[in-house]
Parts: structure tokens; sequence; C-alpha cells
């Protein structure tokens, strides 16, 4: 198989299911099928999942999150600095699965399939061809 053609799958899969959930989070789905609908509510759900922290420092994190997740999936979308928005991606996914994991046990994570988001944004560090990345034309100058 192509290892280029794996890169891009891996770029797509990865930022569009980050941008979906920050979408969610700004009331960007109909309400039928959205997991939080508000920002809000998805500061209720990260403070279950973090229970041990303070409620007051929660949306903080939430934002953090979200802006993490906004910069890490435009960036894997362009292939802008693709190896540093695919490690901060893992490292965010990665947080998010402890936590879920703390919060809600071990099968919230895999019901979630977050273990796979993260192995396909280490698998895109391992990836060393560089298929329709804006870093191409970038390195060019």
């Amino acid at each position: 198989m192509n290892l280029a053609f794996l890169k891009i799958f891996f770029r797509f899969s990865v930022a569009t299911s980050m941008l979906s959930a920050v979408a969610d989070r700004f009331g960007w789905y109909p309400q039928e099928i959205s997991a939080w609908g508000t920002m809000e509510a998805f500061t209720q759900y990260s403070n279950q999942a973090l229970y041990f922290l303070p409620e007051n420092v929660m949306w903080v994190l939430a934002w953090i999150a979200t802006i993490i997740e906004i910069i890490g999936g435009i960036g894997l979308l362009l292939g802008y600095k693709t190896k540093f928005m695919a490690g901060l991606s893992a490292f965010i996914l990665a947080v998010f699965a402890v936590s879920m994991s703390i919060g809600f046990g071990v099968k919230s994570i895999m019901d979630y399939s977050v273990l796979n988001a993260v192995s396909a944004a280490l698998a895109i560090l391992l990836i060393k061809e560089k298929p329709f990345e804006l870093d191409n034309l970038l390195a060019k100058k």
C-alpha cells in the first residue's frame, strides 16, 4: 500500500474528527445529532470526566482543548507544520483518552475510538512522505 495515500487518509480522518467535535460544541449541527450542542454542555461533560478538578477551571481547560483541536485540525488538513500538528493532535487525544478513562471507564475510549485517533495521529509522525502538504510549498521558498 502506498504510504503517501495512508498519510493523506490519516491526516483527513484525524482532522475532520477533531473539527467535527468542535463544530458540535459550537452548535453547528442539528440538536438531534449533537453530542453536546453547546460549549457549556461540553464543559459539563469535561467536568464529569475530570471530576477531581475544581469546576471553576473546567471552562478554561475546555477552551484550551477546543483551541488545540481547531489548530491541529486545520494544520493537518492543510499539511502545515504536519509533524508538529500530528504530535499536538496525538497529545490532546491521549489527554482525552486518559480523562475519559478516569471519569467514565476504559470502555468509553473504545466506544468513541479515541485510541484509534491517537494511533492515526502517531502514524502521521512516522510516515516520511509529504503528499499534498503546504509544508512542501513553504520549503521551496
